[in-house]
């Protein structure tokens, strides 16, 4: 699926089986509920913190989606073509970061 069709699909579901967006600052809570989640597995799975009873059945892949459901909605509501926006991210990392990360020798050694 390309990003151009996830964010018509999004907005397809949300405005039919989800009747309608909730308003921006909504979803913004949204958005950082669902990056919560996917660090509590995160930090269960690849850190140090035991799992709880309730979290040893989420999967990280569900919580992902989760996070890029709630961001695509954002981006719809924004009016933001992430399609476009990734590529244009994409040039000013490399722009700036053309060395930079070459350059690191904490990242060399």
């Amino acid at each position: 699926m390309h990003i151009k069709e996830l964010q018509t699909e999004v907005d397809a579901w949300i405005t039919t089986t989800g009747v309608r967006y909730f308003n921006e600052l909504t979803n913004l809570g949204i958005l950082m509920e669902e990056v919560g989640e996917l660090s509590r597995i995160m930090v269960r799975k690849y850190g140090e913190q035991s799992f709880k009873e309730s979290d040893k059945n989420k999967n990280i892949a569900d919580e992902m989606a989760d996070v890029l459901w709630v961001l695509t909605a954002l981006a719809n509501q924004c009016g933001v073509d992430l399609e476009q926006a990734i590529k244009d991210n994409f040039d000013k990392k490399n722009k700036r970061d053309a060395t930079r990360h070459l350059e690191n020798p904490r990242l060399n050694s």
